[in-house]
């Protein structure tokens, strides 16, 4: 089965995605001069635009390949959870599953661009975890949709909605089900993800799940892959290198490299969820672990090549292809 062929299997699957949700705010402007009150760029707004973030840009990349796809989080009760909503409808994902939370703002990453430059961010969040209800009620909700599901992808940006105990009953129930769980990590605590199918670290990432170096050179990945893969029985390590590609590790198998095609880099946001998306699509299209590989390779080149996190469409890959 060639690429063209896997990409064909894309359309309609049924993905469940969990994590914490973020309403990426981007404000363009120019920048001519420095401010007299401090030794800053004055930036004049000509527009603003707004894309979901975090899980949410994971989602929306799902529904871009043609999936359709469930999203699981919690927003704050306030007007950026109306604003999340709608962008995420407006991209076909489907948002019965947000449950807002008034002890808690929506999660919302504001961005200042200058001439393609991004001069600050600043950040609206609280990271305390979710209620015990609010965990119960998500479960519950996934239970239903789960059958139905081709695979569950966790989207974790550590800011409270995955809790130990939910992270636990999903990756658990999951499994009895004979779902594959695709998850992108955050900190320290490896064993929070144990029980699922695919973990997709950056080399930053990795450092912290192992205790060490990995984050400079790709010997440095091997070893901590290599360690992190024999630490979790079962499971497939996917490592995200930036310009060295990425790297596959699976218990007692030799990693598997992919390097990556040189691309003109304009924002890299985004795009570990972009390579998340893809992988977690191909795979459960029939695709092979190099194939899947490639075609992540080549959706995040698209995505590295624009500014913000927008969603890569099957239409663009497969023409990139």
């Amino acid at each position: 089965m060639g690429l063209a062929d896997i990409l064909k299997g894309f359309p309609g699957q049924r993905i469940l995605v969990l994590g914490d949700v973020i309403l990426d705010w981007y404000w363009w402007g120019q920048a001519s001069r420095l401010s007299p009150e401090a030794p800053v760029p004055v930036v004049r707004k000509q527009r603003t635009t707004l894309q979901p973030g975090g899980a949410g840009n994971t989602a929306a990349n799902l529904a871009a390949l043609g999936a359709r796809v469930s999203l699981f989080g919690v927003t704050g009760k306030d007007g950026h959870a109306d604003e999340l909503r709608a962008a995420l409808s407006a991209q076909g994902v489907e948002t019965a599953g947000l449950i807002a939370d008034a002890s808690r703002p929506t999660t919302t990453k504001t961005r200042v661009i200058a001439a393609h430059q991004q001069v600050v961010r600043v950040d609206e969040e609280a990271s305390h975890p979710i209620s015990t209800d609010i965990a119960d009620a998500v479960l519950k909700a996934v239970r239903q949709d789960l059958t139905n599901a081709g695979a569950i992808v966790i989207s974790d940006y550590a800011k409270g909605f995955l809790t130990a105990p939910l992270l636990d009953a999903v990756i658990g129930e999951a499994r009895r089900l004979g779902k594959r769980v695709f998850a992108d990590p955050k900190g320290a605590d490896a064993a929070r993800y144990r029980g699922v199918f695919l973990l997709k670290p950056n080399r930053l990432e990795l450092s912290l799940l192992t205790g060490l170096p990995a984050a400079t050179t790709h010997d440095e990945t091997l070893a901590a892959g290599s360690r992190l893969a024999a630490s979790m029985p079962g499971m497939h390590i996917l490592v995200t290198e930036g310009s060295e590609g990425m790297t596959l590790f699976a218990e007692s198998q030799p990693p598997e490299h992919l390097a990556s095609t040189p691309r003109q880099v304009f924002d890299v946001t985004g795009a570990g969820d972009t390579v998340l998306a893809v992988i977690a699509m191909a795979v459960t299209a029939g695709a092979s672990w190099s194939q899947a590989m490639r075609l992540a390779s080549e959706a995040a080149g698209i995505a590295i090549g624009r500014m913000g996190s927008v969603a890569v469409s099957l239409k663009e890959l497969q023409a990139n292809l």
